[in-house]
C-alpha cells in the first residue's frame, strides 16, 4: 500500500478483481479446510489453537506496524507479519480501553465546531462523524504489507453508543475493526444508510451461517464508508438482547460494477470485554462457497491480551 492511503486504488487490485465461479478442485479444498477447522473447535465454538513458534507476538522479526492513531488515552497500530504465517492485527494498548474516550456528545460538538479536532478519518487523530445513524470517531489506517492476501487497509471505529441493528442488538459501546479487501477510494464513496445497490446476494457468495437484515430494514442496509453488514445467525445477542453482545464477527459486502462483493471482515467488540480479556481465544472465520478473489482468504480470527495489550487478528491465511 502507498505511504499516503489517499492515494490507494491500483494497489488494491487483488480486492477489486471481479469474482471468478469456484472450480471442483477448489470447492473441494473448501470443504477440507472447513472439516479440518471444524475439527478443532471446542464446544464453546473456541479455538483451542495451540502455541506459535517462538514466545513473542508478534513476531519481532516478520513483523511491521503501520502508522498509530490516538484514540483516548492510548494508541492503535495496525501490523502485517509476513515471510511466514501471515497476520493482519490491530494492536490497543490497555490505555484506550482503560482511560476516557470521546462521549457522543462531544464527538457531536467536534464535528459541528468550527474548528475540529477530529476532522480527518486519514490522520492520527480520526474524523468524527454519524454512521449506522450514531456519532462515531473513525479512522483508515493502512496495513504496512498487503501483498500476500486480499486485505488492504483497517477501518477502526469508536461507538460511544454503539449503533442501531437486530433490534439494538449492538446498543453497547464498542468498537469496530473492519479489516477491508477493497481500496479506500471505494469505500470512502460509500454513502448511507441507503439501501444496496444490488438487487440481491447469491446464497453461495455468502459466508456460511450468515443472513441479511430482514426486509424492514432493506431501506439502510448500505452503511457509510462500510458497505452492507451481514451477521452470524447464531450471534447471542440477536435479534434485541445486547446484554449478550460482547465480540461478534460481522462480514460484509459492496458494491462493486453494480454486483454484491464480500468485502470486508469485521470483529465487532465491546469495550468492557476488551477491558477484561486477557490470555488467547482463536475463532473460524466462516467460508463462503465462492470467492470474490484469487487470492487467500482468512480462515480464523484471534484475540490475545496481556499487560499492556489487547490485539485483534485475522490468520490462517489459506489459499482459495
Amino acid at each position: 500500500m502507498p505511504a499516503n492511503p489517499r492515494d490507494h486504488g491500483p494497489a488494491s487490485t487483488a480486492g477489486d478483481t471481479p469474482g471468478r465461479a469456484a472450480t471442483a478442485p477448489t470447492a473441494t479444498r473448501r470443504r477440507v479446510l472447513r472439516s479440518a477447522a471444524a475439527g478443532v473447535v471446542l464446544a464453546s465454538g473456541v479455538w483451542d489453537g495451540g502455541s506459535d513458534p517462538g514466545d513473542e507476538f508478534p513476531p519481532v522479526d516478520r513483523t511491521d506496524y503501520g502508522p498509530a492513531v490516538t484514540v483516548g488515552a492510548g494508541e492503535v497500530r495496525p501490523f502485517t507479519t509476513s515471510g511466514g504465517p501471515t497476520y493482519h492485527g490491530v494492536e490497543f494498548d490497555r490505555e484506550v480501553l482503560t482511560g476516557s474516550l470521546p462521549d457522543a456528545g462531544s464527538l457531536a460538538a467536534d464535528r459541528t465546531s468550527g474548528d475540529p479536532t477530529y476532522d480527518d478519518k486519514y490522520g492520527p487523530s480520526g474524523r468524527a462523524l454519524v454512521v449506522h445513524r450514531r456519532e462515531s470517531l473513525q479512522f483508515f489506517v493502512p496495513f504496512p504489507d498487503t501483498s500476500e492476501t486480499p486485505v488492504t487497509f483497517l477501518g477502526l471505529n469508536w461507538n460511544p453508543e454503539g449503533h442501531p441493528g437486530a433490534r439494538g442488538a449492538w446498543a453497547r459501546p464498542h468498537f469496530d475493526v473492519h479489516f477491508h479487501m477493497l481500496g479506500t477510494d471505494t469505500v470512502d464513496a460509500i454513502e448511507g444508510p441507503a439501501p444496496a445497490p444490488y438487487d440481491g446476494i447469491a446464497d453461495e457468495k455468502i459466508p456460511a451461517g450468515y443472513s441479511r437484515s430482514p426486509p424492514p430494514m432493506a431501506a439502510e442496509r448500505y452503511i457509510t464508508d462500510m458497505g452492507e453488514h451481514l451477521a452470524p445467525a447464531d450471534a447471542p445477542e440477536v435479534p434485541g438482547t445486547p446484554e449478550a453482545f460482547e465480540n461478534t464477527l460481522i462480514q460484509g459486502f459492496v458494491a462493486v460494477e453494480g454486483r454484491p462483493r464480500l468485502a470486508f471482515v469485521e470483529p465487532m467488540l465491546t469495550r468492557e470485554f476488551l477491558q477484561e480479556f486477557t490470555g488467547r481465544e482463536r475463532q473460524s472465520v466462516p467460508q463462503p462457497s465462492v470467492y470474490p478473489h484469487d487470492s487467500t482468504h482468512p480462515t480464523a480470527y484471534e484475540i490475545r491480551g496481556d499487560e499492556e495489550t489487547v490485539t485483534v487478528l485475522l490468520r490462517s491465511f489459506e489459499p482459495v
